[in-house]
């Protein structure tokens, strides 16, 4: 029997999950991942500690599922994508990676929009700028940092850093890359213009080569073999830019569905043969699937905001759970349920990472009384990030022809019964989770299936591995109130508009930044 490794890097967690040829998930073995936030807006991740991560899953992943190395057929990696991981010309990372919910460029993005900059780039990436994406961390890093700017030897996005580290081969795979504003949709290939607009022309030599992802671009070194405990010599794929993954998982593979993932991030997305050129959406990418654009929007707005509530404000009912050997999570689901639909409960801005409006933006409750108890917040948060997946859908949905015929829902809010329906309700449309706890890894497994040999295509290899839900059907006796609740998160995000500027010049004054560390 072959078996498949996926491993997952996401914002809060590392994960790997073995999977079999009929995508049966195995095993699983995760930990979680410390952020750094040495002043506001800035969110970075020790590079070493991020590669100890790695190996330390897999090694407990074999050690769990009892299969042998030998059997272990091929392994995909995938992560979030934008930030900035650097090796540096000294054979070691630059400094600390810097994480997809960082906002310490939200300037240079403004500017560019600004002067035109922004305009001029999108003629070749199909894309608008994110103060996330790698060119404006590297236009930062030029100006604040120019010692590390210069030790650059490889810019690499967060799983192409870590499949250097299992194969020792600097590759850029494309699904990722295209979607760091660093490559040229309309060939496929990087463009030293768009570096010229962004003032970095020195970064195209850092540029690792190309690859797709699900081809075998690397083996695992020897060092890899004995920090890991996998083979030497076992293939490693391109692999993806978590989104990618998770709509391979989900079994997208034409046009006729949206894909969202309620993670760290709200993934909203669909594939097609066309980018979109008119600037109605965020991003256009190249999809794993050669004939097809990834056309998202997109934002650190998702599910990532339910665990900083957990952590934060619900500490008791964490150990509570924990005591009576219960998931914290269902016991919110239960809150959640308690509240009816029509009840009014504050608003949420799902902002506490970073902003889908205004780049400064802040999470936010609004309109709490007296009467509002810990479980009327719980339902604000859940509803605050599904309107926050709304307010992206509704820009994918004037992009197209004709209504998907259902979405395929992953990410922590897909395993929420409760939630799920309400991402049917408040979408209107059927909502369809996956069978597999661990979608990017299934991803990843999926495409490492295809380019092993195991089955000549990806869709072939989904076929095989993929298993969807029956779909959750939408309520339309609650279409009115949630559109009416909708309403009225838009209206307080207009109204506010102004408002986060000021904030933010008091954010960065020096006595706030002492606050905060």
């Amino acid at each position: 029997m072959h078996y498949y490794i996926g491993l997952d890097n996401g914002g809060t967690t590392t994960k790997a999950a073995l999977f079999d040829t009929n995508g049966k998930e195995i095993g699983v073995a995760g930990v979680s991942t410390a952020s750094i936030t040495p002043r506001p807006d800035f969110v970075e991740r020790d590079m070493e500690e991020m590669w100890d991560a790695n190996c330390q899953v897999i090694r407990e992943l074999l050690q769990k599922t009892g299969v042998a190395a030998a059997d272990i057929a091929g392994i995909g990696v995938c992560g979030h994508g934008k930030g900035l991981y650097l090796w540096g010309k000294d054979g070691k990372p630059v400094r600390n990676g810097i994480i997809s919910s960082d906002n310490r460029a939200y300037r240079y993005s403004q500017k560019w929009k600004a002067d035109g900059t922004e305009d001029k780039v999108f003629e070749y990436s199909c894309q608008h700028i994110m103060p996330c994406q790698p060119v404006a961390l590297l236009a930062w890093l030029k100006d604040n940092e120019p010692e590390n700017y210069k030790n650059i030897q490889y810019v690499f996005e967060c799983k192409d850093y870590v499949r250097f580290r299992l194969t020792g081969e600097a590759r850029a795979e494309m699904t990722d890359y295209s979607g760091a504003n660093l490559m040229n949709l309309k060939t496929g290939e990087y463009d030293q213009r768009i570096l010229e607009l962004f003032g970095i022309p020195e970064v195209q030599k850092a540029l690792p080569p190309l690859c797709r992802a699900d081809e075998v671009c690397g083996h695992i070194s020897e060092e890899a073999a004995a920090k890991t405990g996998l083979s030497e010599g076992t293939p490693v794929i391109g692999g993806f830019f978590d989104i990618n993954a998770g709509a391979i998982a989900s079994g997208v593979l034409d046009y006729s569905l949206i894909c969202m993932i309620a993670g760290t991030w709200s993934i909203n997305e669909y594939i097609r043969k066309e980018p979109v050129l008119d600037g109605k959406v965020q991003m256009n990418s190249l999809f794993a699937l050669p004939e097809y654009y990834l056309i998202e929007e997109s934002s650190a707005t998702s599910a990532g905001n339910n665990e900083w509530f957990v952590r934060e404000l619900l500490p008791e009912l964490k150990l509570q759970a924990k005591q009576e050997g219960r998931n914290v999570y269902d016991m919110m689901d239960e809150w959640v349920e308690s509240i009816a639909p029509s009840e009014f409960v504050p608003i949420f801005l799902p902002f506490t990472m970073a902003s889908n409006v205004h780049p400064n933006a802040k999470g936010s409750f609004i309109g709490i009384s007296y009467s509002h108890k810990r479980k009327h917040l719980v339902r604000s948060v859940f509803e605050g990030i599904t309107f926050s997946h709304r307010y992206h859908l509704e820009k994918l949905l004037a992009t197209r022809e004709e209504p998907p015929k259902a979405i395929r829902l992953s990410g922590g809010a897909a395993k929420a019964k409760v939630w799920v329906q309400m991402f049917a309700d408040v979408m209107q449309l059927p909502v369809e989770t996956l069978s597999a706890n661990e979608n990017g890894a299934l991803g990843c497994a999926i495409a490492a299936a295809k380019a092993t040999g195991e089955y000549k295509d990806l869709s072939e290899a989904v076929s095989h591995m993929s298993r969807i839900s029956d779909a959750v059907m939408p309520n339309t006796a609650l279409k009115d109130i949630y559109d009416r609740k909708y309403r009225l998160y838009i209206r307080a995000i207009e109204s506010l508009d102004s408002f986060w500027d000021e904030m933010q010049s008091l954010i960065e004054s020096s006595d706030c930044e002492k606050n905060y560390s």
